[in-house]
């Protein structure tokens, strides 16, 4: 055999490097562009590694916020998003970021720096056992023991964090691990299994259809692909189906589809819950139809539905799990899609009559905003976000009543720009904004907060200024916790107790960090303040005046509050 120049010797070793330097060189392999972290000296090799890794760092303020800008990135592009935080605190602040992703069936991997091996279980400095923390809340928890098995363990992590149902894995880091030399060489990357429905499958879901009258399709979950999402809008466009999505799934069917029903939130338009408890048929693609989108499961009965209920999930243990469908598919949408577009099925009119009757319910619920005290109206505030910002906008949110403006009256009509946890986390909305705006630098993204919810991780706005990221921060600020008023109100009315707050100046706030700020007390000031936030091309706070009467789009606290002293 003739060796040419620059061959290694056949069975010499292979050239060594740290743990950490293999642990970054599997980030590589796997297409990993952007890591979010707090920095700690449990994972320094790790840091000293990705200097020369091609890959983008995000240095974040809190351990919260850098597990949910990774969430995010995870959640838009269906590939693992990259956290690093240190021990103990560090870890537990990260939490928050991976309960979401659990619940959000999202990919991402948590690398979580540890103690040195020879001073485990003495409650040495940090010391947790991340097995017993994060257990219940990840696809996987394990610690990287031996160096050499670095790609190994990793690779495992891109495939489980994105296998069947995807979910967060969580991996600690011995420091002294990290430092150890390590011969092992990378593994080639993950690319996710796809399971495809069955012939005979689809040719019950066929039957299913040809007998149903009144079906409804209902999208949810990840899984979906850019593609899939144009497969499912063509086939429902076509047949006249109609298609309902899922709560905070709204970029999975664009609502001005002729066939688009509406969103299976909170705060649904009742016409569409009456509609839902009246079909025949009922086919889940994707989703898990959990407390919110099934009414707090009073859609369906439970566990077995009157109504025929095919579920379609890439999770073979979520199928029956809580509902006993008619018919179980296992599959992801991205092959379910096209088998279905296969079909040979002959639409009925009566489906298309239902779907139009769903989209007119859907315009008249969402078209006009509903009259609300104070002097700043959050639904023409949403109506005039959604008739001027380019429909390639990014809106990231996260949790509290104001949220509900966003659903009823926005429209998100491309794939992922909603960007938002169906956990209902509160602080996601600015980490969330961050992350996209890190990846996508030329799409304009919003940021859209209740006070309490902004603040709960508003420290996340240093960052967006460190990297001098335009994103414009919109805060609803109605001076309290409302949704826990809201519920506080119908169980106790007129005892308030730990609702209300005191709250910044959030323009200033934002000047403060080196950003813009703009404060907004009547409606018709909105526009304009608006306009002068992006103009700076700086990080941005609009701070909206809202009236703590205002409390949903159809009702007021004043009104919840008369109700249940009337009840009583």
């Amino acid at each position: 055999m003739t060796r040419r120049p620059g061959d290694r010797p056949m069975h010499a070793p292979l050239q060594t490097r740290t743990a950490a330097e293999a642990l970054v060189a599997q980030l590589v392999a796997n297409g990993v562009r952007h890591v979010f972290c707090v920095p700690g000296e449990s994972y320094l090799a790790v840091l000293d590694a990705l200097v020369d890794s091609g890959i983008t760092v995000t240095v974040c303020r809190h351990e919260g916020g850098a597990a949910m800008m990774a969430e995010a990135v995870g959640k838009v592009t269906g590939r693992p998003g990259i956290c690093f935080v240190t021990r103990g605190p560090g870890a537990t602040n990260a939490s928050a970021g991976v309960h979401v992703a659990q619940q959000d069936s999202t990919p991402m991997i948590l690398f979580v720096g540890q103690i040195e091996r020879a001073f485990r279980e003495r409650e040495a400095f940090q010391e947790m056992d991340y097995r017993a923390v994060f257990g219940s809340m990840t696809k996987w928890t394990t610690e990287l023991d031996d160096p050499d098995r670095t790609p190994e363990i990793v690779s495992r992590a891109f495939y489980t964090a994105t296998a069947g149902r995807p979910g967060p894995v969580v991996i600690a880091l011995p420091k002294d691990v990290l430092k150890e030399r390590c011969s092992a060489p990378d593994v080639p990357a993950c690319a996710p299994v796809e399971t495809a429905p069955g012939a005979e499958e689809m040719a019950e879901l066929a039957g299913l259809l040809a007998q149903s009258e009144r079906p409804l399709f209902v999208v949810g979950g990840s899984r979906w692909t850019e593609a899939s999402r144009a497969a499912m809008h063509e086939l429902a466009e076509a047949w006249g189906l109609p298609v309902a999505n899922s709560y905070r799934r709204a970029t999975l069917f664009d609502p001005l589809s002729p066939v688009f029903a509406g969103d299976l939130g909170l705060g649904p338009n009742p016409k569409l819950i009456a509609r839902a408890k009246a079909a025949d048929l009922i086919v889940l693609v994707g989703g898990r139809l959990g407390e919110i989108p099934s009414q707090g499961y009073t859609l369906l009965d439970l566990p077995a539905p009157q109504t025929k209920l095919v579920h379609v999930h890439p999770g073979a243990e979520e199928l029956g799990r809580v509902y006993r469908p008619t018919l179980a598919i296992h599959a992801a949408p991205t092959r379910f899609v096209p088998a279905l577009a296969r079909l040979g099925v002959a639409p009925k009119p009566s489906w298309r009559a239902e779907a139009e009757a769903a989209h007119a319910d859907y315009l008249a619920w969402s078209g006009t905003a509903t009259p609300q005290p104070g002097d700043v109206n959050l639904g023409d505030v949403m109506i005039w976000l959604r008739e001027n910002l380019p429909d390639d906008t990014i809106l990231c949110n996260g949790a509290g009543n104001y949220a509900s403006w966003i659903h009823r009256f926005y429209r998100f009509r491309r794939y992922m720009t909603h960007v938002a946890p169906a956990s209902a986390s509160m602080g996601y909305g600015m980490p969330a904004a961050v992350a996209m705006k890190r990846l996508f630098p030329d799409r304009p993204v919003i940021s859209v907060n209740g006070d309490g919810d902004f603040l709960m991780s508003g420290q996340e706005f240093a960052a967006a200024v460190q990297y001098r990221l335009p994103i414009v921060v919109v805060i609803a600020d109605n001076g309290q916790y409302g949704t826990i008023r809201m519920h506080q109100e119908r169980d106790y009315p007129g005892r308030v107790s730990a609702t209300e707050l005191v709250n910044p100046d959030f323009a200033a706030y934002a000047r403060a960090f080196g950003g813009f700020g703009a404060t907004v007390e009547r409606t018709e000031e909105f526009p304009a303040a608006f306009r002068a936030a992006e103009a700076s091309g700086l990080p941005a706070i609009v701070h909206l005046k809202i009236s703590p009467d205002a409390i949903l789009p159809g009702t007021t606290l004043t009104a919840i509050r008369d109700k249940a002293l009337a009840s009583r």
